[in-house]
Protein backbone atom coordinates (compact mmCIF):
# COMPACT_ATOMS: atom_id res chain seq x y z
CA UNK A 1 0.00 0.00 0.00
CA UNK A 2 1.25 3.47 -0.86
CA UNK A 3 0.07 6.47 1.15
CA UNK A 4 -0.40 9.41 -1.22
CA UNK A 5 -1.58 11.95 1.32
CA UNK A 6 -3.59 12.07 4.50
CA UNK A 7 -6.69 10.66 2.77
CA UNK A 8 -5.41 9.05 -0.45
CA UNK A 9 -3.91 5.57 -0.81
CA UNK A 10 -2.97 3.21 -3.62
CA UNK A 11 -3.18 -0.51 -2.93
CA UNK A 12 -2.91 -3.20 -5.63
CA UNK A 13 -5.67 -5.15 -3.85
CA UNK A 14 -8.14 -2.22 -4.00
CA UNK A 15 -9.53 -0.99 -7.33
CA UNK A 16 -6.54 -2.43 -9.21
CA UNK A 17 -4.14 -0.06 -7.48
CA UNK A 18 -5.88 3.16 -8.47
CA UNK A 19 -5.68 6.03 -5.99
CA UNK A 20 -8.69 5.88 -3.67
CA UNK A 21 -9.97 7.66 -0.60
CA UNK A 22 -8.66 5.58 2.32
CA UNK A 23 -11.28 3.21 3.73
CA UNK A 24 -13.40 3.37 0.58
CA UNK A 25 -13.40 2.12 -2.99
CA UNK A 26 -14.04 5.65 -4.28
CA UNK A 27 -11.31 6.59 -6.72
CA UNK A 28 -9.64 9.95 -6.99
CA UNK A 29 -10.46 9.74 -10.70
CA UNK A 30 -14.21 9.52 -9.92
CA UNK A 31 -14.11 12.53 -7.61
CA UNK A 32 -12.15 14.63 -10.09
CA UNK A 33 -14.47 13.65 -12.95
CA UNK A 34 -17.49 14.69 -10.87
CA UNK A 35 -15.87 18.06 -10.12
CA UNK A 36 -14.96 18.49 -13.80
CA UNK A 37 -18.58 17.74 -14.75
CA UNK A 38 -19.70 20.64 -12.57
CA UNK A 39 -20.72 18.89 -9.37
CA UNK A 40 -19.97 20.84 -6.24
CA UNK A 41 -18.22 19.46 -3.20
CA UNK A 42 -21.52 19.69 -1.34
CA UNK A 43 -23.23 17.56 -4.02
CA UNK A 44 -20.47 14.95 -3.79
CA UNK A 45 -20.77 14.92 0.00
CA UNK A 46 -24.53 14.44 -0.30
CA UNK A 47 -24.01 11.47 -2.65
CA UNK A 48 -21.17 10.03 -0.54
CA UNK A 49 -21.83 11.10 3.07
CA UNK A 50 -18.93 9.03 4.43
CA UNK A 51 -16.45 11.29 2.60
CA UNK A 52 -15.13 14.52 4.05
CA UNK A 53 -14.65 17.88 2.42
CA UNK A 54 -10.92 17.60 3.12
CA UNK A 55 -10.69 14.20 1.40
CA UNK A 56 -12.41 15.57 -1.70
CA UNK A 57 -10.10 18.58 -1.76
CA UNK A 58 -7.06 16.35 -1.38
CA UNK A 59 -8.28 14.14 -4.23
CA UNK A 60 -8.45 17.18 -6.51
CA UNK A 61 -5.02 18.40 -5.47
CA UNK A 62 -3.56 14.88 -5.82
CA UNK A 63 -4.87 14.51 -9.36
CA UNK A 64 -4.34 18.02 -10.68
CA UNK A 65 -1.22 19.11 -8.83
CA UNK A 66 -2.83 22.48 -8.07
CA UNK A 67 -4.78 23.67 -5.06
CA UNK A 68 -7.81 25.90 -5.64
CA UNK A 69 -8.77 25.28 -2.00
CA UNK A 70 -6.30 27.21 0.19
CA UNK A 71 -7.48 25.47 3.37
CA UNK A 72 -6.56 22.01 1.94
CA UNK A 73 -3.06 20.96 2.88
Amino acid sequence: MKQRGKFIISDPSVMMGKAVIAGTRITVELIVSKLAAGETIDQILEAHPHLTREAIQEAFVNQSGSNPYPQAK
